[in-house]
């Protein structure tokens, strides 16, 4: 209740310690407000971060997918900008049209030249060989239509029988004399190299989880249990050690490599849950003639684990932002190439995150930060573009004259942009990645032969992310590196224009009856190209 004129104090002194009181009440007050405010702000802040996640996991279900950004539309506000890097309205340059090939738009595609052919031909009866005119004249043949289609011979199973004579001595009965069994992929099994490609073929490359393969098996008649089928797999795996040892020493001797990790989930992992995961690690390199892909499992996401892998390696090392490839990539010989496409999938998420309003923009003038640097990025990849069919040295002018420009830009852009929007919110943390990615991102001025991104790697370890939906986990440390090493084998076979099931069949069948470093290196894939073409 206010005070009247009658309740005041009679004296100075009592009128002054009143108004000292009030004054202290009311900055109680004021930091007591200004307390709540700044709790209202962070609760409207963490509410707009909320909003932001909620939209990002909705955009998968009712959005696109694909982080593509349709041609031209990043840049529907910045025409003018876009125009300034071409010629003058008024020149009038002169227009090369190069020679091509123009894509045959419909139809099918023919079937491959390497596929076995069977002749069937339709023929005239005699008869009907002479001209309806003159019955005199005989009709010539002046050429042939062929239609081609594709037929299919479904799976046939057949028994081998490896008969061995045995010979003794009626004479003396010393022992009794047999010819020595071929080496054998798995020893004592019924197992042959091609039955354990088909296995290994279905599961790696076609993603086929063994239970399936199971009951494929029984469909013709054959009785092979999944616990068999997993035991070849793992037998398999240890097999192929030898190849897969040398695949990672071709890796490190060369002087560029992309590693990337992603979990895999081992059910009998000592010390560990059921539960908890584990990791398969990958390394993508070797010349672009011989390229290579290797994979190991472990159970951590330790940055020992890629320390240990490239142990010896000098050259680029190019990976995402994980922090557990900063100690491998500080060290002595080792340049560490950061990723634009994981710089440009933040921004892409924050897009996302902000909804329709993010995807239309605030107003035509003036779109989102998150816009504003997925097109900045944007524009990297389409000067990429243009060199991307050029060498090495070509591509390396052209980062010279153009994309330095644009990191410039971006540089700038993203030093003013920093203090722009909630550190927390996605905005922020994608104006943070690239903030703190900078020095590792631009790296990519120092060589042609370094692309944007890590993609290539990515793209290796997807066949085993989609088998993983079907397969779900390994049972064993075992047999998750066995899975790893037949990866390393079907995925090396693939980017080098090899057949997987050919290559692991060649593969079961010599390795077996390898006993020098020599033989090893005849299973190479690029050792193998001539055979399998």
């Amino acid at each position: 209740m206010p005070k009247t004129p009658a309740d005041l104090p009679d004296s100075v002194e009592d009128l002054r310690a009143l108004v000292l009181e009030q004054q202290a009440a009311k900055q109680q007050l004021e930091a007591r407000l200004a307390e709540q405010e700044q709790k209202l702000s962070a609760y409207s802040e963490e509410l707009s971060q909320l909003h932001e996640y909620i939209r990002l996991l909705k955009s998968p279900h009712f959005g696109p997918k694909s982080e593509r950004s349709a041609p031209g539309q990043m840049g529907l506000f910045n025409e003018a900008e876009t125009l300034a890097e071409g010629e003058a309205p008024d020149a009038a340059p002169d227009v090369e049209v190069p020679a091509h090939t123009r894509r045959q738009r419909g139809g099918r595609r023919p079937l491959p030249a390497y596929l076995p052919r069977e002749q069937i031909l339709h023929d005239l009866p005699d008869d009907q060989k002479v001209c309806p005119n003159d019955p005199s004249h005989p009709l010539a043949e002046i050429g042939r239509d062929t239609l081609e289609q594709l037929a299919i011979v479904p799976a046939r199973a057949k028994v081998i029988e490896h008969v061995r004579p045995k010979y003794a001595c009626s004479t003396c009965k010393d022992g009794v004399h047999t010819a020595a069994l071929p080496p054998q992929p798995i020893p004592k099994s019924l197992a042959t190299p091609s039955l354990l490609a088909q296995v290994a073929a279905s599961k790696y490359v076609d993603a086929l989880p063994l239970a399936r393969q199971e009951t494929i098996f029984r469909r013709i008649g054959v009785d092979l249990s999944r616990g068999t089928l997993a035991s070849w797999m793992i037998r398999a795996g240890e097999l192929v050690d030898p190849l897969v040892a040398r695949f990672l020493e071709e890796i490190r001797s060369a002087d560029y490599v992309q590693a990337d990790e992603t979990p895999f989930q081992v059910l009998k992992e000592n010390g560990k849950r059921a539960t908890s995961a584990s990791y398969l690690w990958a390394l993508a390199g070797g010349p672009p003639e011989a390229p290579l892909h290797t994979y190991v499992y472990d159970p951590t996401r330790s940055g020992q684990v890629p320390k240990r892998l490239l142990r010896g390696f000098a050259g680029y090392l190019h990976t995402d932002g994980y922090a557990g490839y900063d100690a491998v990539g500080a060290e002595p010989g080792i340049v560490h190439v950061g990723c634009f496409a994981h710089a440009r999938r933040k921004f892409d998420e924050a897009l996302r995150g902000q909804g329709k309003r993010g995807a239309k923009g605030k107003s035509a003038s003036k779109p989102s930060v998150a816009r504003q640097g997925l097109r900045r990025i944007n524009e990297l990849y389409e000067i990429e573009r243009r060199g991307r069919d050029g060498p090495p040295e070509e591509r390396h002018a052209l980062r010279q004259a153009k994309t330095r420009p644009k990191l410039d830009e971006l540089r700038t852009w993203l030093d003013e942009s920093l203090g722009r929007v909630p550190p927390k919110s996605l905005t922020g943390k994608a104006l943070g990645y690239l903030d703190s990615q900078w020095p590792k991102l631009i790296r990519v001025l120092e060589d042609g032969r370094i692309p944007l991104d890590t993609n290539r790697v990515e793209r290796s370890i997807r066949p085993f992310v989609i088998g993983r939906r079907n397969w779900l986990f390994a049972d064993t440390p075992k047999g998750a590196q066995a899975s790893a090493n037949l990866y390393s084998l079907v995925e090396t076979a693939k980017a080098n224009g090899i057949e997987p099931w050919t290559y692991l069949h060649e593969v079961f069948e010599k390795l077996p009856a390898a006993t020098t470093d020599a033989d090893v290196e005849a299973l190479l894939p690029w050792n193998l190209r001539p055979a399998a073409d």
